[in-house]
């Protein structure tokens, strides 16, 4: 099969290619490089049967050749990081929207299954853990741009779901929960990357907020080896999963974690989010998927734990 990943540079995509070319798959990965890079796929570049455009997804024309030219498509280019999102909310409105248009139009129009990548963030506020894919979501102030991308994702998954009841497209929808691994970079705000990098360089890990708020993180192996599944298990088009870990860690324990594993000698300084991110941030307390309904379908199930996927990490960014 010849497979067409958006923002196929990008950590999880690089990891997704990865793992499609050695299912015999070829692949081609189309990224602008605002977030992914190069680097995340030069390991690739010797395989036959992988190729890098390096364009925009909002690029009509080029979209149109490559889904044409494919047998499936894995739509992950978005803006991504809370950080990138706050930065910049015009363009990430604009590609998180238009580029999933613009992906959902050309995957219809030549027939080709294809998988949105959505994100947990679509939960918002709701404080019913762990959270089950029909659950509701609750959305913020519109002025604060922190909920701009949970809304884009939501508007994702509506335009994906009346694709494939108006259409009768293939398509496949992901809510992904803090995916973490080799490759991920800590400059948009993901928290991992960015502590192990402090705990290594032996400098301050900072905390945003007290430190209380939870997490579940998920190995990005497990991520795509269930991402492949879903899109090769027909009875799951037309269906939305949540997938990750859901097993909890608390952001300070994290940190105290990352430091031991290090041996560091880092501090840890709290932060607050008016500092670190603005005005008017909101969190999330808890943020935990129920992962019954993925299981049901492909027998899903996390492989790698949090210590084993700290260790990988950790001897990634020393290497």
């Amino acid at each position: 099969m010849k497979i067409l990943i958006t923002g196929g540079a990008g950590f999880i995509g690089s990891h997704l290619a990865g793992e499609l070319l050695k299912k015999g798959c070829s692949v081609v990965a189309l990224d602008d490089l605002s977030t992914g890079k190069l680097e995340n796929v030069k390991h690739l570049k010797e395989h036959a049967g992988f190729s890098i455009k390096v364009d925009s997804i909002m690029n009509e024309k080029l979209m149109g050749k490559l889904v044409k030219e494919s047998d499936a498509v894995y739509h992950l280019a978005a803006a991504v990081g809370v950080k990138y999102v706050i930065d910049n909310p015009l363009k990430s409105i604009e590609t998180n929207v238009r580029g999933t248009e613009i992906a959902l139009g050309l995957a219809s129009k030549y027939d080709k299954p294809i998988l949105i990548a959505s994100t947990s963030e679509v939960y918002g506020k709701n404080c019913k853990v762990p959270f089950k894919e029909e659950d509701d979501s609750v959305i913020g102030y519109t002025k604060l741009y922190r909920w701009s991308y949970a809304c884009t994702k939501k508007l994702d998954e509506f335009l994906a779901f009346a694709y494939f009841k108006e259409k009768k497209n293939p398509v496949v929808i992901t809510r992904f929960f803090n995916t973490c691994g080799e490759r991920q970079t800590g400059e948009y705000g993901m928290v991992v990357p960015r502590f192990v990098k402090q705990a290594i360089l032996n400098q301050p890990i900072t905390i945003f907020g007290d430190g209380k708020q939870k997490r579940c993180f998920s190995y990005v192996g497990d991520v795509v080896r269930g991402v492949i599944a879903l899109m090769n298990t027909p009875k799951c088009y037309g269906e939305v999963f949540n997938i990750g870990n859901d097993k909890e860690i608390s952001i300070e324990e994290l940190a105290h974690k990352i430091k031991e594993m290090t041996n560091s000698k880092s501090p840890i300084h709290y932060i607050s989010y008016q500092d670190a991110y603005g005005d008017g941030f909101e969190d999330m307390q808890r943020r935990v998927p129920n992962l019954s309904k993925i299981k049901k379908f492909i027998g899903y199930s996390p492989k790698v734990n949090l210590k084993e996927m700290l260790e990988l990490i950790i001897k990634d960014f020393k290497a």
